[in-house]
């Protein structure tokens, strides 16, 4: 099962691989469909919540791949103009990274997989469809309406819900929204990406760690002091305020947005993530305020390296600023 496993894992990587570094578009759908085909047996286990999810995710990812080949394929043929060829290239790619208006499956399938799993598709999966915009999409009302899109429902989406796997996926397509926001310059979304994985990670295994799925759930964690810091720096690393390194993407995005005269969709972004932010601190405010219930069968393998390694990440702002200066 090991062995399986890490073959999956490996295919996985490979086939993000192969979308990023291939200049036509059969290579890209190629590592596309590897990448697609290695991930559903990592996200099956032992129940029907999982198996259910794995259909999902194959219907959703497989009409992606249709549309991104029929589109491809009709515009070789000269079947389809170049603006049609945009908007089909890029209604495949946000409906296979759960981006707004394609998002209703990607909370859903969250809410039913592992924290481990749920990692994967908030983080590498949206490696290779972006990449792909990036490359071939070129059209830039379509992406202004689908950062505005992403943002919108990623805000207003997390606001009334008490499921933590639904906050980071709405969390997650509001961040979408601003890498797409930047896709035009790669590095920069890329950065994003990397960032944001990292601030992504951070809180999901700390959830994973004590076995969290609900808001409720969280007033009996059992955290150290140290642990609470962590959570909270992550929070707010992940709501883009500073000094934390979540608002580095963040600002570098507003510099991009300025430059190009987006000034109406900067501030849209803005106070979205100020929505956003709200509904993070409400989950800080179990964390901090209220009186952590200690429960004698909870016992909690307190791993300070980890956690000591989650803080630097967090806190390292200044060092990154300066890296992006040079």
């Amino acid at each position: 099962m090991f062995k399986t496993k890490t073959i999956m894992y490996i295919i996985m990587m490979l086939g993000s691989m192969i979308t990023v570094s291939s200049a036509s578009w059969m290579g890209m759908w190629a590592g596309m469909e590897m990448n697609m085909m290695s991930i559903i047996p990592l996200i099956k286990e032992k129940s029907s919540k999982t198996a259910e999810a794995c259909m999902i995710y194959f219907l959703v990812q497989s009409l992606g791949s249709a549309l991104f080949m029929m589109s491809c394929i009709m515009s070789i043929s000269e079947l389809m103009d170049k603006s049609t060829y945009n908007m089909l290239i890029m209604v495949s790619m946000l409906m296979k990274m759960g981006a707004a208006p394609f998002h209703m499956w990607f909370p859903e399938i969250l809410s039913k997989i592992s924290w481990y799993n749920c990692m994967l598709l908030m983080t590498w999966q949206k490696l290779a469809p972006l990449s792909v915009i990036n490359s071939i999409v070129n059209n830039k009302l379509l992406v202004v309406f689908s950062v505005i899109a992403s943002v919108t429902v990623g805000s207003l989406g997390g606001l009334n819900q008490s499921s933590l796997k639904k906050i980071m996926a709405y969390s997650s397509i509001h961040h979408l929204g601003w890498m797409l926001a930047v896709n035009e310059i790669q590095n920069e979304s890329m950065k994003y990406l990397m960032i944001y994985s990292a601030i992504s990670v951070n809180i999901s295994m700390m959830f994973m760690k004590y076995n969290m799925n609900y808001i409720h759930q969280i007033n009996i964690m059992n955290l150290t002091p140290t642990e609470k810091i962590v959570m909270i720096s992550s929070m707010l690393s992940l709501g883009g305020l500073p000094p934390f390194i979540g608002f580095l993407p963040k600002w570098m995005a507003l510099q991009v947005l300025t430059q190009q005269g987006l000034i109406v969709m900067m501030m849209i972004m803005i106070m979205s993530s100020l929505i956003n932010l709200f509904y993070y601190t409400r989950i800080l405010s179990l964390t901090i305020i209220m009186q952590s219930t200690k429960n004698k069968w909870m016992k909690a393998n307190h791993n300070k390296s980890l956690i000591n390694s989650m803080l630097m990440v967090n806190m390292s702002l200044p060092l990154m600023m300066i890296m992006n200066f040079m």
